[in-house]
């Protein structure tokens, strides 16, 4: 069969599943659920995945709402990932569950293919994108062992094929001083929020000097008790990005002074603690994403190669594409004055658009499986780049 057949196949399958598609997406949409608690939707991806002739395994990596889905046996073994966690307060303001839906129905895309040409699908259940990093546990756990390619679309406000995302790591820390009567008896206190201050003080500084795509961030969680008191404890949360594993090792370190040099200035001691989960800097695999690129263009939607007006951000995939040469597109939903994780985009996530979109970038996705299933010489060349270190 002809891959232009192959491909009618696999738009042909997913327009199939168009109602039941959008139904799954609204359904985790209406009841989001935070990192590792995603009990519904791992439930609802995984019967329904059952229903339509995958073998389900639940719970993998020992994580309660990760899974695999697997069809096929042969050879070459592709992902796609599935996210389905939403933020606090915003629901899917990341628009985890229009990226669910994608991958189920690349999965069943995928699935003639499959019937025609052999090789095998994984659909993955990610949980705990947000904050907790599932990924990260789930590629040091062995998840991608014996995957040759990943991948998985997300929603947003461009059409790319190839995105950035920086690595990154939080930071956790306290300062504890001693409390006194802020009128009457100031000099008997040691000010921890003073050194909180100094040290958001000393960051601002450190960004001027910097490269141009870091980003250091954080929130004050504990500032005092009381304005007349002079507060005993502070406390934030910090989170450190850099381009490259190697400079965001570097960058901890600078903003890690900026926390000690204001405890030595204020007299309060400090505690800190760099987060388990440390997200990896995305590796790019153009010959992958040219691929999918070719395929979302006969879906009718321009999409650019990379795009320099595409804001970074972090993922967990990038630990994944560490390990083996991933994709992570970015799939238009939004206008481009809309940011991603804002109530604005939440709303968009359950809309006409965002179903478009997530229906369109699981057509793209299993169209790209069929040119890999294909074509072995296409595999080698996306692994050779890999090991080029692309």
């Amino acid at each position: 069969m002809k891959i232009a057949e192959l491909k009618a196949l696999v738009t042909s399958e997913v327009d199939a599943h168009r109602e039941q598609l959008k139904e799954l997406s609204l359904k985790i949409h209406a009841n989001p659920e935070m990192g590792f608690q995603e009990t519904k939707a791992a439930s609802w991806l995984t019967e329904f995945l059952a229903g339509h002739g995958f073998s389900v395994e639940t719970g993998i990596c020992e994580l309660p709402t990760a899974f695999r889905a697997s069809y096929g046996t042969g050879k070459p073994v592709v992902a796609i990932l599935a996210e389905y966690d939403a933020l606090p307060r915003l629901g899917h303001a990341c628009g985890h569950n229009l990226i669910a839906a994608s991958a189920v129905g690349a999965g069943l895309g995928c699935q003639p293919v499959i019937d025609q040409l052999g090789g095998s699908v994984l659909v993955i259940g990610t949980p705990a994108e947000e904050v907790y990093g599932g990924k990260v546990i789930m590629a040091e756990r062995g998840a991608f062992t014996d995957v040759d390619v990943a991948m998985m679309a997300h929603p947003g406000s461009h059409d790319t094929a190839a995105t950035r995302a920086l690595a990154c790591q939080t930071l956790e820390v306290e300062f504890l001083g001693q409390a006194a009567h802020a009128a009457a008896h100031p000099e008997a206190g040691t000010n921890a929020l003073e050194a909180m201050i100094q040290s958001f003080n000393a960051i601002n500084s450190l960004r001027q000097h910097i490269r141009d795509s870091a980003r250091i961030h954080g929130i004050i969680t504990d500032g005092g008790e009381a304005p007349n008191i002079v507060p005993a404890h502070s406390a934030g949360t910090f989170i450190v990005r850099a381009e490259s594993d190697d400079y965001l090792d570097e960058l901890k370190e600078r903003v890690l002074a900026c926390f000690q040099g204001a405890a030595t200035a204020t007299g309060a001691s400090l505690k800190h603690r760099w987060g388990d989960v440390k997200y990896a800097a995305l590796r790019l695999n153009l010959t992958l994403a040219r691929l999918f690129k070719e395929n979302m263009e006969s879906l009718g939607r321009e999409i650019k190669l990379t795009d320099p007006e595409t804001a970074f951000g972090s993922t967990d995939m990038g630990n994944v594409s560490q390990l083996v040469p991933a994709i992570h597109p970015d799939v238009a939903i939004a206008p481009k004055n809309v940011s991603i994780h804002s109530p604005e985009f939440a709303r968009l996530a359950a809309s006409d658009a965002g179903i478009q979109g997530s229906l369109d970038a699981a057509k793209a996705m299993a169209m790209t499986f069929a040119d890999l299933v294909s074509s072995p010489e296409t595999v080698a060349k996306i692994k050779e780049e890999f090991r080029q270190g692309g």
